[in-house]
């Protein structure tokens, strides 16, 4: 399967405004091994999103943060984003807190959950779960997750483990994981744990986590991986459902992390009440965009 990563540079300050610049273009076979890939349930392939690009400047947040607003006003739906560069130790959110349905993000803090118990009881997964595990992650497979969330005890051993991992704003539902609620703050205070080595779960566990993410179906190459520059890695879980019971349209979310010379961003970005599910992959792709590619060309 080939596939086109289009980047658009929008050579302007932080609100994005000013077209053209440069065009950069990655054309080829998708790579594995958490080279620009991706993660969740089968759409079809993306066109890479906008991003602000200039030399190296202040860091101007407030400017980005006008620029964010002023893009998910015109936006049906609501979205929020955060994102930090563990690098330059540039971090940015918009609507951080907000509460987000998770969908299929919830299956990394899921695996992470399982992890770290495991871990404490001095023993590794099992093959079967570590079956089950790749599928849940890579296929986004959501009977894989129903076993798993079993396995880890369902809301309240995600909501044991989640103190531990230090989130605030997530919500595990107690039965139904995609019906869980998070923030994207949470989501990157998780993407921490699995990138950090101060976190408590070991660097075998964290890179398996990170390797699954970096390793999914390829055409589920879309959300925060627009963002990326060609051969940066990429390690991904994406999320989307029609809600019915906790609001309207869809949710639509893209975790993830990208590194690659200079740079090891830490991103989420979540929203909801999306019209169809193109929409809300169209936000989150041109959020993505605009936040990273302007943390790309400032300086702390």
């Amino acid at each position: 399967m080939r596939r086109h990563l289009i980047v658009l540079a929008l050579a302007a300050g932080a609100t994005g405004a000013g077209v053209t610049a440069h065009l950069f273009t990655a054309d080829g076979p998708q790579r594995r091994s958490g080279t620009v890939v991706n993660a969740t349930e089968s759409i079809p392939s993306r066109r890479g999103a906008a991003v602000v690009e200039e030399a190296a400047r202040p860091f101007d947040a407030a400017a980005l943060r006008q620029a964010v607003r002023a893009y998910v006003r015109k936006r049906p739906g609501k979205a929020g984003v955060m994102a930090t560069d563990l690098r330059t130790g540039l971090s940015f959110g918009e609507n951080e807190k907000g509460r987000f349905v998770t969908a299929s993000i919830v299956k990394v803090d899921i695996l992470a959950t399982l992890v770290l118990q495991r871990q404490r009881d001095g023993r590794r997964l099992s093959g079967g779960e570590r079956e089950l595990a790749g599928r849940m992650i890579r296929e986004s497979d959501n009977s894989a997750a129903d076993a798993l969330y079993s396995d880890a005890g369902y809301g309240p051993g995600v909501r044991k483990a989640n103190k531990t991992f230090g989130l605030k704003q997530t919500k595990p539902f107690p039965t139904s994981w995609g019906s869980s609620l998070t923030s994207p703050a949470d989501q990157v205070r998780l993407l921490a744990n699995l990138a950090s080595d101060r976190s408590p779960l070991k660097a075998t566990g964290r890179q398996y986590i990170l390797g699954l993410m970096g390793s999914v179906l390829d055409e589920q190459a879309w959300g925060v991986s627009a963002a990326a520059r060609p051969g940066e890695r990429v390690a991904l879980k994406n999320g989307w459902a029609p809600i019915h019971n906790q609001g309207n349209g869809w949710a639509i979310n893209s975790v993830g992390r990208i590194s690659g010379p200079g740079h090891d961003f830490l991103i989420a970005v979540c929203s909801g009440d999306n019209p169809t599910m193109e929409t809300g992959v169209s936000t989150v792709e041109h959020v993505a965009g605009m936040v990273v590619g302007t943390m790309r060309g400032a300086r702390p």
